[in-house]
């Protein structure tokens, strides 16, 4: 006996109902996105085009979204105006050893805040979510005289040590650590395991999205910090690439032709950030919002 196939039911995701709601879907949803993105990657887009570009097409009334003749030209002449190369390794010194420091102290201190018992220690936790409504800007007076009496200007380690507290980096981990289940700790305590050991072998591989967010905003925070080390620098063997892009400004004066190099000198400053961006990106949407459900 002989069956005839049955159509497929028709899907009725393609059908009107999709169709009528399309407009409410990309108003809601795909519309302020693409603003969003267009907005955020647009400056960053003409930038680089900028940077490729001779001064003529930079100042010119007609407008010209790629350059006649692509050159590395403004990119030669922002390498030699200014110690590109000392502005850069200051930056991977003070970046690597600051972001290092502050994540670790951020790890220690949202562990101790959740499975170390002491006294005084929600006083503590108040004090922390205070320091993140306080704006850096306060400190910077009182954090230069310290500084400078110590004999830190001009030094890798008085532009590092006023930054090494992170309460975002706290915050965030402790939050994070707060829905660890105790019977993993109790499990390595049971086995012989001291803070440190549950700390590292337990808690941290279990938190690397979260460990990795923190990272991710620290890294950008040292690298782009502008202000600090502007004020505790006056010689060029110490200053990073944000405060380069000064010393490459004041090289250049406000000619015309400068605009090009500064959008060069700036390009060569946000490109690490953005590949450490492309390396953790993945972390980042976990790792903000896991520890979000705990109070």
């Amino acid at each position: 006996m002989s069956t005839t196939p049955r159509p497929a039911p028709a899907d009725r995701r393609n059908g009107p109902f999709t169709r009528a709601n399309l407009l409410s879907t990309l108003t809601g949803g795909y519309l302020p996105l693409i603003v969003a993105t267009l907005v955020m990657v647009l400056p960053l887009l003409w930038m680089m085009i900028s940077s490729f570009k001779a001064p003529h097409e930079i100042l010119s009334t007609d407008l010209a979204v790629l350059p006649e003749s692509p050159s590395l030209a403004n990119y030669e002449a922002a390498w030699n105006s200014v110690p590109i190369p000392r502005f850069f390794l200051n930056s991977v010194i003070v970046t690597t050893i600051g972001a290092s420091v502050k994540v670790l102290l951020a790890i220690f201190t949202a562990y101790a805040l959740v499975f170390v018992r002491f006294p005084f220690k929600r006083v503590i936790f108040v004090l922390i979510l205070v320091a993140l409504m306080v704006p850096p800007q306060v400190s910077i007076l009182p954090n230069y005289v310290l500084i400078a009496g110590l004999g830190g200007v001009n030094t890798y380690w008085g532009i590092i040590l006023p930054g090494l507290g992170t309460a975002f980096g706290t915050f965030l981990l402790r939050q994070y650590f707060l829905t660890v289940p105790p019977a993993m700790l109790e499990a390595a305590e049971l086995d012989g395991a001291g803070h440190l050991r549950s700390l590292w072998s337990v808690v941290v591989p279990i938190s690397v999205p979260t460990v990795a967010t923190v990272a991710l905003v620290t890294i950008v925070t040292e690298w782009n910090d502008y202000i600090w080390p502007l004020i505790i620098t006056s010689e060029a063997s110490r200053m990073t690439l944000p405060v380069g892009l000064t010393a490459l400004q004041n090289s250049e004066g406000n000619t015309g032709s400068g605009w090009g190099i500064l959008m060069a000198g700036t390009v060569l400053v946000i490109v690490p950030v953005l590949i450490v961006f492309a390396m953790l990106q993945r972390h980042i949407v976990s790792g903000l919002t896991q520890g979000s459900v705990t109070g």
